[in-house]
């Protein structure tokens, strides 16, 4: 009988806190589930910790290193945890939030009982996630300070993506070759290379995606090099008329957001048909993360908070019967995705020959 605890956190809580991955989670082959469900938990934690603006960046940042302590096996002040939980659980709207803060104790327990490579591997990528809150909190003014800090240029943004997403891609391609040695099929090195590339590609989007609420915080993820191209400034874009000058930087990120895209999709072709869990859990962001895009070139008030760029319930259940539908064939996958590609491509080109 699988321990009740484990059970809770893996299962009801995780559901809890994951919303939309949680369909991926589900889809995923049983041996790989708990590392990435675990590494997903812990990440979350983390994320929790550092987006609290009612606690100071600084004291913030000193509990995201006590975490990132523990994750690597620090074990010698246990009360800290609970000293995180306390400060932090009260402050959370969504109950849970709390219980996944206040059950930070028994997840590194389970994280100690993974096998030695699975439990190095959650190690490493959410270590690796926890320097890109980091950077946030160290980059970036306190949310409430009224001060916009945009990254400088396009290299910034790229080892952004990398380290919040681009990671990912990475870790979960170790875990398919650990758990399903014969799923993937290609050289090792260019699959985690494609990995990286494919969360980079979600990555991107979400700070598309997620640029107006995120100035509004004080953080400017478009590179201020890019956007000086265009005779615009990062407190520029809160005006009402910002989004239609600053639509062409929108477009250059969605362009280099495609092109990483076309790597996800050689990814995921690239996982034999006899593996569709896998391929399914895939299949789904790339599709989500392209009919966002598609939003978003779409969208005249891009840069207006409300209403965001969100794909709607009844669209992520298309893409779920589609892409099963689908999922033994690579020709008609690859039709699929590059139609979705092609219209957000025939948008970006309209808008070139229409001057924006």
């Amino acid at each position: 009988m699988r321990d009740p605890v484990r059970a809770f956190l893996l299962g009801p809580l995780l559901k809890g806190v994951s919303r939309s991955f949680y369909l991926t989670l589900c889809v995923l082959p049983a041996g790989m589930r708990d590392p990435v469900g675990l590494a997903y938990l812990l990440a979350r934690a983390a994320d929790t910790i550092a987006d609290t603006p009612l606690i100071e960046p600084a004291l913030r940042l000193r509990m995201l290193l006590t975490l990132r302590a523990h994750v690597n096996g620090d074990e010698h002040d246990r009360g800290s945890l609970r000293e995180i939980a306390g400060q932090l659980a009260a402050q959370q709207q969504q109950s849970d939030e709390r219980r996944l803060l206040e059950s930070l104790e028994p997840a590194l327990a389970i994280l100690q009982q993974l096998g030695e490579r699975d439990r190095e591997a959650v190690r490493d990528i959410v270590s690796t996630l926890m320097r890109g809150m980091e950077f946030d909190l160290t980059t970036f003014a306190h949310e409430r300070s009224g001060q916009i800090v945009a990254l400088r240029a396009w290299h910034e943004l790229d080892q952004y993506t990398y380290m919040v997403a681009g990671c990912v891609g990475a870790f979960w391609t170790e875990m398919t070759y650990t758990h399903l040695p014969r799923a993937l099929h290609g050289d090792p090195v260019a699959m985690s290379e494609r990995g990286v590339r494919f969360g980079r590609a979600l990555q991107l989007t979400n700070v598309l995606r997620d640029c107006a609420k995120d100035l509004r915080i004080g953080r400017c993820y478009l590179p201020s090099t890019m956007l000086e191209r265009y005779g615009l400034t990062p407190q520029d874009l809160l005006s009402a008329e910002a989004a239609g000058r600053a639509r062409p930087v929108m477009q250059e990120l969605v362009r280099h957001a495609l092109d990483q895209f076309r790597d996800a999709i050689d990814y995921t072709l690239a996982i034999r048909r006899s593996a569709p869990r896998l391929r399914l859990a895939c299949l789904w962001p790339i599709a989500i993360g392209l009919k966002t895009l598609l939003l978003l070139v779409d969208s005249a008030n891009w840069l207006v908070p409300e209403p965001a760029a969100k794909v709607r319930r009844q669209q992520v259940y298309g893409i779920i019967a589609t892409s099963i539908a689908l999922v033994g064939s690579n020709t008609l996958l690859r039709a699929w995705l590059e139609r979705l590609i092609a219209a957000i491509e025939c948008r970006l080109h309209c808008a070139s020959h229409d001057g924006g």
